[in-house]
């Protein structure tokens, strides 16, 4: 009796193991944005802790930070708390942190990680470079 039930509790064991193993990771989108920093919706960032939002590019656009600590960091606007939703974080004045206001979720600009609940991963990072005043944000 328990040689014909075993193999059939290991099979629904194996059914019931499967699942979406992609859940809860944004999905990777190709990045290739650049621009002058002299370009007016780059103003914020002459300054250190000035952030800007980029609409076009990743999942839900950019957020660029000119970082006290590292130069230039980028990040994708789409929250890692459900990023299914593809609920876009929005910058917090002042711009230290930034803000998925579908969840309350808070992440710190400086280097993406969530700082409120109930956010447990970091945003989505991009390669930032400078060369000659342009500004390179990509994957």
């Amino acid at each position: 009796m328990i040689k014909k039930i075993a193999p059939i509790l290991l099979l629904c064991l194996v059914f019931l193991s499967c699942g979406k193993t992609n859940q809860g990771t944004i999905p990777y989108v190709q990045v290739n944005f650049s621009a002058p920093l002299s370009d007016p919706r780059l103003s914020r960032l002459s300054v250190v802790g000035g952030a800007v939002t980029i609409d076009g590019y990743g999942l839900c656009g950019l957020i660029i930070y000119h970082s006290p600590t590292t130069g230039y960091v980028a990040y994708d606007r789409c929250s890692s708390y459900m990023p299914e939703n593809r609920c876009a974080v929005t910058l917090d004045s002042p711009t230290l942190t930034a803000t998925d206001p579908c969840s309350g979720s808070k992440f710190s600009l400086d280097d993406g990680s969530p700082v409120k609940a109930p956010a447990t991963r970091y945003l989505r990072s991009y390669s930032v470079n400078v060369s000659i005043n342009q500004i390179f944000v990509s994957n």
